[in-house]
């Protein structure tokens, strides 16, 4: 039997929390310092109570440490794995091998360590390296097919984590350094200055402008969940959503689904999976996708195919396309449009947009909403004919806000009934929780006997059968080995509470996580060199490069002294995109054949490479410029 995880995102605590109600099975967060989200910080205080709320239903919370780290800051790094482990968090996301230097001596520090995505890790080869040096979790590249997700599964016997949902980074993770040599933000420090969704020319080396004023890096979001149970037979146990900087109403909407995908899939199939946590999710508004931020969606590499990657005009969220402009006031601020679908809902302070004639996206918030009328401000560069996208659709957000979910644990009670000698009546009650506790209550019930048995059987069914705290009780049978005797219901409400307390007092018996298995000084690194893509920012990290063979290149710190350093290598292809790719559009692709193509934005020129060998693209710092 494998435990399915839904692993959603928290900024703070109090989004952690909606996660939890909302299905989530566990929440990635980050502490004070290194956790790869520079304004999304908390507190270890912070850090403890999620950890207590997410405790209640077998949930976990992972702490993102997936920054490298500088010399100076191991210690600070070391105090700050004891403190998480104290506030009760389960596993540690990692991204510098310092952090495996530091646990392994580290006296009484026990958690498991993930290696976070920003390790890179798309070939069996890398997963093998890193299961052995003691990580029991590798968070895979999001660009991997299923075929090469079960490739890693074969190779390895730890557990596997993907993204499913969500931002897409064009790079392979951790190995983008476009940020840091434009700003010296570095984004393996969580300062991404997000260069990837600026807008770019498209010139050749004649200095000829191909294509203008584009997103040209930009990935639309990924969304898998019509592809869960692949990735369970493929190998996946853990599930996530992207968003450490989303806001609260997103990470709800979002987990609410995929947990009732989850959900689906469990129920299909019991003899296969199971939830990792406990607790029934009801309530709660009715989850949409296409009504929360996207820049459009894409499966990406996921069926080993290529597509059109990228979120075309716009770098943020257009939302979804609802008609067309057939009329404007003058002053543009009265709007009728063709709606694309014939149930058409609008509401005052729907958010909007539109990509202007010149290019650029525009947005604008309707004022007063009724049937096919916008009333708003002054929207400029809004033309007749323009496609119209709502971005924010106010009507779900206040539903959403309004309509939160609760999360309650199952718990089965048997009632006997029993009279002493004296006639005293007593009543008790066996309470078995779904994840496996179990405690007896044993009450006075007085010395009368009820005239209605059967009126008093169902008070008792009715006032046990509710909920109480988080749990939500069900009565599976009343063993009556004597009379039931006559109780009222605040009698009985007050059993049902004191239920929840005896449970309180048993910890949640939660399914243990994979724990690292330390196997000496591991694998020899599947590669001769270690270049500046491992990252290597100290002198731990650099020992156990070092211990693993590898030879490594110059300080193999972020970005390599040389002007024409390779700042990313993608997946993605800009010629694909474009219908240029002579690989797979031959026919088109003539007319940029042999010719060397930049990205300028703001007087700098990027040089685009193309390994069509391995079907990937390169951009690189340049000394080259097109000549004019």
């Amino acid at each position: 039997m494998t435990a399915l995880e839904l692993l959603a995102p928290a900024r703070n605590v109090e989004i952690g929390i909606a996660a939890i109600d909302c299905g989530a099975d566990a929440v990635y967060i980050a502490g004070p310092k290194f956790g790869a989200r520079v304004s999304a910080g908390n507190s270890i205080d912070d850090l403890s109570r999620l950890c207590g709320y997410a405790h209640r239903f077998g949930g976990r919370i992972f702490l993102t440490l997936n920054t490298i780290l500088y010399e100076e800051e191991l210690e600070e790094a070391s105090g700050t794995l004891m403190r998480a482990q104290e506030a009760g968090v389960d596993a540690i996301i990692v991204q510098d091998l310092a952090v495996l230097e530091i646990a392994h001596r580290l006296k009484n520090f026990s958690l498991p360590l993930h290696a976070s995505t920003q390790c890179a890790i798309r070939t069996p080869e890398q997963a093998r390296w890193l299961e052995s040096l003691g990580f029991s979790r590798l968070i895979l590249e999001r660009e991997l097919s299923l075929e090469q997700i079960r490739s890693i599964r074969n190779a390895t016997s730890c557990e596997l984590e993907f993204f499913v949902h969500g931002a897409l980074c064009v790079c392979y993770s951790g190995q983008c350094y476009l940020s840091e040599m434009i700003s010296g933000r570095s984004a393996n420090r969580g300062a991404c200055i997000q260069a990837c969704r600026s807008r770019y020319d498209l010139v050749d080396q004649r200095g000829e402008v191909l294509v203008r004023d584009k997103a040209l890096l930009s990935l639309k979001d990924y969304n898998l969940k019509n592809r869960i149970e692949e990735l369970a037979e493929a190998g996946i146990s853990s599930f996530k959503i992207e968003g450490r900087l989303k806001n609260e109403s997103y990470v709800r909407n979002t987990a609410l689904a995929y947990s009732a995908e989850l959900q689906r899939l469990v129920a299909s199939h019991p003899e296969k999976w199971e939830r990792a946590s406990f607790g029934k999710t009801s309530g709660g508004f009715v989850p949409d996708l296409s009504k929360t931020f996207n820049r459009g969606y894409t499966e990406l590499f996921i069926d080993s195919k290529r597509g059109q990657w990228a979120s075309g005009e716009a770098a943020k969220s257009m939302g979804e396309e609802i008609g067309t402009v057939t009329s404007l006031s003058k002053d543009r601020t009265r709007i009728h449009i063709a709606p694309q679908k014939k149930d058409l809902r609008l509401s005052n302070g729907d958010g909007f947009s539109f990509v202007s004639r010149s290019g650029s996206v525009v947005g604008f918030r309707g004022d007063v909403c009724a049937g096919n009328e916008i009333i708003c401000k002054p929207a400029k560069e809004l033309f007749i004919g323009a496609r119209l996208f709502r971005n924010l659709n106010a009507a779900f957000e206040k539903e959403a806000a309004r309509n939160t979910a609760k999360r309650e644990i199952g718990v089965n009670l048997i009632v006997s009934s029993r009279r002493d000698v004296t006639g005293e009546n007593t009543l008790q009650i066996s309470a078995t929780s779904e994840d496996g506790r179990r405690c007896e209550l044993s009450v006075k019930a007085g010395e009368t006997i009820a005239d209605n048995q059967e009126r008093i059987r169902n008070l008792i069914s009715n006032q046990l059968g509710k909920s109480a705290s988080h749990y939500r009780f069900h009565l599976e049978s009343i063993e009556e080995e004597s009379p039931l005797p006559l109780v009222g219901a605040a009698y009985l409400n007050e059993i049902r509470r004191s239920l929840a307390q005896a449970l309180d007092n048993l910890p949640c018996m939660a399914r243990p996580l994979l724990r690292n298995v330390i196997k000496g000084k591991g694998l020899p690194f599947p590669a001769a060199q270690a270049s500046y893509k491992q990252n290597i920012a100290n002198s731990l990290a650099r020992d156990i490069y070092a211990q693993a063979g590898a030879a490594i290149i110059g300080n193999a710190y972020e970005l390599e002294p040389s002007a024409s350093a390779e700042l990313m290598r993608t997946k993605y292809c800009i010629r694909y995109e474009l219908g240029l790719c002579p690989k797979y559009q031959p026919e088109t692709a003539r007319e940029t054949a042999g010719k060397a193509l930049f990205l300028h934005n703001n007087g700098r020129y990027l040089a685009l490479g193309f390994d069509c060998a391995k079907c990937e693209m390169t951009v690189s710092a340049t000394v080259q410029q097109p000549r004019k």
